[in-house]
């Protein structure tokens, strides 16, 4: 193994691993980094703060945006799938969280979507190795991949009843009543059967209201559903310990504490 290639090795290890002091102080850094990128944006998005100190918060900004670049362009150079990395959840959002700043150069305004970088703040549950939230978290989307069938079908379900209860209630209250379209409608009947109840429309006459409160009602029972079946789907899935080992081909985690080999590409794990 040439020099290249042990700080090829070694760089990686710090950036996507949390196992080592220096891997974890490395994500450390990048958390408070981060934290400190989003108070900045946040204070730059206050006027009075902004006209008084609106150079200096730019010139932070940018300061940050270098030191995320140079991060990324790390990743890339340090994994070896770097189109994996590239296309991945934290590969997409890594990169959105540093081209506002250089679009800002030329789209006015395009620095407000900064606030983006909150999303990299997932990354915490790596950094403070709660390598449980992996296995839960692992647990979870396996039961609502299996689950998947059945929630679109009660999501349909919703949405056909949402359709005829908005048209009925077009045709029961009419436009005198403020029902003056049928989309109108619609969008009643969901802000009645999420139990949100705007107030903006509201039926008037005896059918109507007859027809409102059964929407409420079912607006109740239908909050149950999907907990039910995205619960009887986890109990299907038998919780495992996990640690956090990042595979270096395909950058997946939530490998068994004892695998040797990566159980989503076969590649050896370190």
């Amino acid at each position: 193994m040439n020099n290249t290639s042990k700080l090829k090795q070694a760089l990686h290890d710090i950036i996507f691993e949390a196992e080592t002091p220096a891997g974890r102080a490395f994500d450390i850094a990048l958390i408070v980094c981060i934290l400190l990128s989003i108070l900045v944006i946040t204070l730059e998005s206050v006027e009075e703060i902004g006209m008084q100190y609106g150079k200096i918060l730019y010139g932070i900004e940018w300061v940050f945006t270098i030191i995320f670049s140079i991060e990324y362009c790390l990743r890339i150079w340090t994994v070896t799938k770097k189109r994996t990395y590239a296309l991945s959840f934290f590969g997409i959002v890594d990169l959105l969280s540093i081209l506002p700043t250089y679009l800002s150069l030329f789209m006015t305004g395009a620095s407000s979507l900064l606030i983006i970088r909150s999303l990299r703040l997932i990354r915490i549950f790596r950094i403070l190795k709660l390598a449980r939230f992996v296995g839960e978290g692992n647990n979870l989307a396996m039961a609502l991949k299996s689950a998947r069938h059945k929630i679109t079908i009660f999501l349909l379900t919703i949405v056909t009843t949402i359709i005829i209860t908005g048209t009925l209630m077009y045709l029961i209250e009419g436009r005198e009543n403020g029902f003056t379209s049928i989309p109108k409608s619609v969008y009643w009947a969901v802000v009645t059967m999420t139990t949100v109840g705007y107030g903006d429309i509201a039926p008037q006459t005896a059918v109507g209201q007859t027809l409102a409160s059964l929407i409420m009602i079912l607006g109740y029972a239908i909050i149950a559903v999907p907990t039910g079946i995205v619960t009887a789907e986890l109990t299907f899935h038998r919780k495992k310990d996990v640690s956090t080992n990042v595979c270096k081909n395909c950058l997946k985690e939530g490998h068994d504490v004892d695998a040797v080999f990566c159980k989503y590409c076969s590649a050896k794990l370190d």
